[in-house]
């Protein structure tokens, strides 16, 4: 468990919960799942200490669910919002089951293929001046967004003596939970690199005039692969877009301040909205690029299947009549033309051959017998 205090543009991290809330500013009190699970006592004292409010049963077993989907939940004195982030996975994807990356065959033959995402959920519980965040175990997001907090801790600092801009100290415990949730967007926005690398190997090897496609199962995974990302990204979509028309609601005082402080949280609601989107639109078009690649490889196959059989159909043509005459003179009649002539064989075998070279330049200027693919 980590705690921050943020006062302005200062920041003080302990690893204790205070007594009291500061003079000016917020708490931050991050805690990975099984410590909370652990000092649940201690945390809901403390926030009713600190807030007048604990958390309801049923918001404390959300934050406990590391099952749970993204969702936004709300009660009279606080907001909760639970955010699907990417599980944290070494940058060469080596093939372990933790990290949800499976080389095929333990072989590498193209790019690694994105068996199944893993993730795992970030509950935060948003009151007026403290912010109740649970993460995984050994949770990168929060170790990077603190890291990033007390680096700009005196940075950047506005008249009235507060932070201001996208890398400065967040303004209130809202401000602070939607960049974080930015934040861990952002790693789905980094993975649309890689799973475009892996649907364009795909595709350059089902639309190879030369090659046999036969990895149908390494594109299948990839597909499911996109699949999950729409599907964890539409939840993510409609729990941003709760929370964003639950803004509306606020009660805000009338000073220039808040009501700043209020339309930056509505302008960054939305900037976390449409990144979601992009990556939604991303994870869409390439769903369209891989099934018109599949429709093309299977309508080149087929194109071929039809060459091969309009050159094997010239090919019967040409000695259908060949075999007529051959069926004709190897009839058993005592009396037949030509049959007890000795020039007979050889006017035969000639018109056997004219025949076929006739008919043979026919389909071949008629690009019957043209070679696959021309």
């Amino acid at each position: 468990m980590r705690i921050f205090s943020v006062s302005g543009a200062h920041v003080e991290a302990g690893l204790s919960l205070p007594e009291q809330l500061p003079e000016q500013g917020y708490l931050w009190i991050a805690c990975s799942r099984s410590a909370f699970q652990a000092e649940l006592a201690a945390i809901q004292s403390a926030l009713e200490r600190l807030t007048g409010q604990p958390l309801v049963d049923l918001h404390v077993s959300d934050l406990l669910n590391a099952q749970l989907p993204s969702r936004f939940d709300f009660s009279s004195h606080y907001d909760l919002m639970v955010f699907r982030r990417l599980a944290q996975r070494s940058e060469r994807a080596e093939a372990t089951p933790a990290n949800g990356l499976t080389l095929q065959g333990g072989k590498r033959p193209g790019p690694p293929v994105l068996q199944r995402i893993d993730t795992s959920p970030v509950g935060f519980a948003v009151f007026d001046r403290v912010l109740l965040s649970v993460h995984p175990a050994d949770c990168m997001v929060r170790e990077a967004y603190a890291a990033r907090l007390l680096a700009n801790n005196a940075a950047h600092d506005t008249p009235d003596g507060r932070s201001a801009g996208a890398r400065g100290v967040p303004l209130s415990p809202a401000d602070m939970m939607l960049r974080i949730v930015s934040h861990m967007v952002d790693s789905y926005l980094d993975l649309r690199r890689e799973l475009s690398r892996q649907l364009d190997h795909w595709q350059a090897e089902l639309l190879h005039p030369r090659t046999r496609f036969n990895r149908w199962d390494a594109l299948l995974q990839s597909r499911l692969a996109l699949h999950q990302i729409e599907a964890l990204c539409d939840d993510q979509r409609t729990a941003v877009q709760s929370w964003t028309e639950s803004l509306d609601s606020w009660h805000v005082n009338d000073t220039p301040v808040d009501q700043r402080e209020h339309e930056l949280l509505k302008i960054r609601s939305r900037d976390v909205l449409e990144h979601i989107e992009r990556v939604v639109q991303h994870v869409r078009r390439l769903e369209h690029n891989t099934e018109t690649a599949v429709q093309m490889h299977f309508n080149v196959q087929s194109n071929k299947t039809n060459d091969i059989m309009r050159t094997l159909t010239a090919l019967t043509a040409i000695f259908l009549p060949l075999n007529l005459i051959a069926g004709i003179f190897g009839m058993n009649f005592e009396f037949i033309p030509w049959l007890h002539q000795a020039s007979a064989f050889w006017w035969t075998l000639g018109s056997m051959v004219s025949i076929a070279l006739l008919m043979g330049l026919v389909f071949w200027r008629k690009r019957y017998l043209a070679r696959t693919g021309e």
